[in-house]
């Protein structure tokens, strides 16, 4: 509905029609340029231009047209659907027909009063409804949630919520969704009816486990009607398509509701993603055995680096650096002797040099092949070391002396170390530390040499290094420049009667020297190596030139082969400088890929594996909880309905009498200046009034 409105007051109105009118009759009443023609030629040109000046005079009031426009808005109506594995299980394939054609017909019905949404929920809330039931966690809560921020501030009537009230991911409904105001009404799916179950629900385990350790597996094992019956707890590894049985476990149960937890130890045997499988075996009457069996993944590393430790003759440093450093798992630890050398020290990772080049052994042979090699090694110089072939083996440290007189030195923290950090017993303790025995003379550190420890003789504080970690000639390298340390972790243990600072100062100078860059051009890397079954596999990948800069111009191949050795090939998508890929989800089980990249004539190659574990939270829990729905329902003014009763719900609705549509006005204003019909009107009655004047002689 529209009215005209006047920003200055109508009272004005009659004024204008005043002005109007004095205006056409000044002009026109005693006007006797047309002559002897008709009156009521005067009359009429009197007439137009009384209206064109009345309606001039009326747009100075700043005339407006007010407009009301109507609207209804009806309630929204969401339809959620659960589509997760538990849903479909109790269900046979007439029976989800007959709810796939109820659901239709709810959806139908409520369409014709109702703006009808419709979701699925399980892993994710998704709109629409393809009753797929094929999601492997449930999360109830998300999907109000959901509602909750898309529709709040909406006219949203009610909720109508499909499912069996088993969640396994998320907070319980009842509590998640108390911002919601409008009522739940939850279409209970399912069977409640307890059954004997045996159910492998949890098992705890490190993903992570080192060659030649054990760990530990923590199997939780549960039963539900089940008294008096007993099953078998078995661990099998899943290999070649096979399996081969490590353990087995006898368990009573006694009661009718049974939980109990045991505790497998394996053994880390081979390297790569191991797979592994828990069992319990099913008792007489068990309907669902599905629950029965959980596979894990445990990622197996061969992380150890070998250590060689090279002497030139036994010294109780020896023995005290080899008992620390193997307390890290990720270290082996050898000795040899320089004369008696059994392997090549390019076997290792990290060499330590005792003592050597010494006076009696230049060590000239493991030198040249550790440079070679280019691996980090760390020389401890004691009265033993030949000096002079000391300074020329390397060029961190420059020690000018005979080789036979000592000092007794302490050590000294140097204040601006910064390759690594010591924690504040370390920097503490140390310098309390009973000395060690250094050679005199002069010292003098490399362009690349860093001090952490320098010496102080007696209550002397001097600049001459103690410990000194750099890289010379691409090699990471370090020096002790004094022998004696096995005092110093004796006095360690009889201050502390612990190792722990001692073991710290050599855990960090091992790990910072020995630890290699990767300098391969061509890499690929993955987030992790175990991914769950419903998770995408990502793969980033690295191409680098010969000054090591990351190029992306030429392509890059992927190929991943399956347990069967079927492939899967893929080409990798170019970031900025790099390349990156989304493989998709992909079957349990143990996978394998290469990447192939050419480039400037050079063929690069990058050899991995990942593994894809199964998801089973949907079939750890098989009994509907109803109870849960009924109180969502009670809490939110709804009703629980079962299946059969789908075709009630809007009945319900209408009952309840809170679900209205919202009428929304709309005002809507135009100023008539700027409507056109008004200009063409007065320049059309103006054009006539001139035509007029004009053919009849009025100029």
């Amino acid at each position: 509905m529209e009215s005209i409105r006047f920003l200055y007051t109508e009272w004005w109105i009659p004024v204008c029609l005043l002005l109007g009118l004095a205006y056409a009759l000044v002009l026109y009443y005693r006007d006797r340029s047309l002559g002897e023609k008709s009156p009521q030629l005067n009359w009429g040109l009197g007439a137009i231009r009384f209206i064109v000046v009345s309606l001039l005079a009326m747009l100075l009031l700043e005339p407006f047209l007010k407009s009301i426009q109507t609207q209804t808005k009806r309630p929204i109506v969401i339809l959620a659907q659960d589509e997760s594995e538990s849903v479909s299980a109790e269900m046979s394939t007439e029976e989800l027909e007959q709810y796939k054609n109820r659901f239709s017909e709810l959806q139908a019905s409520l369409e014709n009063t109702y703006d009808v949404k419709t979701y699925a929920f399980g892993e994710e809330v998704r709109e629409g409804v393809a009753f797929a039931f094929g999601d492997k966690v449930t999360n109830l809560s998300s999907v109000l949630g959901e509602v909750y921020d898309l529709y709040s501030n909406q006219n949203l009537g009610a909720i109508v919520l499909a499912t069996d009230g088993i969640y396994n991911q998320g907070s319980n409904p009842v509590y998640a969704s108390t911002e919601l105001a409008v009522p739940i009404y939850t279409v209970a799916l399912g069977d409640t009816t307890p059954k004997k179950d045996v159910i492998l629900k949890r098992a705890f385990h490190n993903r992570i486990a080192y060659l030649g350790d054990k760990f530990s597996v923590q199997i939780d094992v549960s039963a539900k009607n089940c008294k008096d019956a007993t099953t078998k707890v078995s661990v099998f590894k899943v290999q070649n398509g096979g399996t081969q049985k490590l353990t087995e476990e006898i368990i009573n149960i006694d009661r009718n509701d049974f939980f109990v937890t045991k505790e497998v130890i394996l053994d880390a045997s081979q390297t790569g993603v191991q797979r592994f499988r828990l069992a319990v075996s099913p008792v007489n009457g068990e309907e669902v055995t599905a629950n029965n069996s959980k596979d894990i993944f445990v990622d197996v590393l061969d992380a150890r680096q070998q250590v060689l430790i090279l002497a030139n003759s036994p010294h109780p440093d020896i023995t005290a650096l080899k008992q620390t450093i193997t307390a890290n798992k990720n270290y082996e630890v050898e000795i040899g002797y320089v004369n008696d050398l059994k392997k090549g020290v390019d076997e290792y990772d990290f060499v330590i040099l005792h003592q050597l080049p010494s006076k009696t052994n230049d060590a000239l042979g493991p030198l040249n092949r550790l440079k070679k090699e280019q691996i980090p090694h760390m020389f401890i110089v004691g009265t033993q070391t030949d000096l002079r072939r000391f300074n020329v083996a390397q060029n961190l440290l420059t020690i000018n002396g005979d080789g036979v007189n000592t000092n007794d030195v302490e050590a000294r923290i140097a204040p601006n170390f910064n390759l690594f950090t010591l924690n504040q017993e370390v920097k503490d303790q140390l310098p309390n530390f009973v000395p060690l025995v250094a050679p005199f003379g002069e010292y003098a550190t490399g362009a690349n040499a860093q001090v952490l420890l320098y010496q102080k003789i007696g209550k002397v504080e001097t600049e001459y290094p103690l410990l000194v970690f750099g890289e010379d000639e691409g090699i990471k390298k370090s020096i002790l420049a004094g022998e004696g340390v096995w005092k110093w972790r004796l006095f360690n243990y009889l201050q502390e009667e612990n190792h722990e600072v001692f073991n710290q100062l050599v855990d960090k100078t091992v790990q910072y020297v020995s630890l290699k860059e990767d300098k391969r051009r061509f890499r690929v890397s993955l987030p992790k190596n175990i991914f769950e079954e419903n998770e995408p596999v990502f793969f980033d990948a690295e191409l680098y030139n010969n000054s090591y800069e990351l190029i992306n111009e030429p392509d890059v191949s992927l190929t991943i082969t399956n347990q069967e050795g079927k492939d899967f090939n893929f080409t990798f998508n170019k970031t900025d400088n790099a390349y990156s890929l989304n493989g998709g989800i992909f079957p349990v089980g143990n996978y394998s890929f290469k990447a192939n990249a050419f480039y400037s004539g050079e063929q690069f190659s990058y050899n991995g594996q990942f593994s894809v574990q199964p998801i089973q939270l949907e079939i750890y829990e098989t009994t509907a909880n109803h109870n849960l729905l009924k109180l969502l329902s009670e809490k939110f003014g709804g009703q629980l309905v079962y299946p059969g009763q789908l075709n009630d719900i809007p009945n319900f609705m209408a009952e309840r009498g809170t679900i209205k549509p919202i009428i929304y006005e709309t005002s809507k204003t135009q100023s008539v200046i700027n409507l056109r019909w008004i200009f063409f009107l007065l320049l059309l009655l103006i054009t006539i009034e001139w035509f007029l004047r004009r053919y009849f002689g009025g100029y």
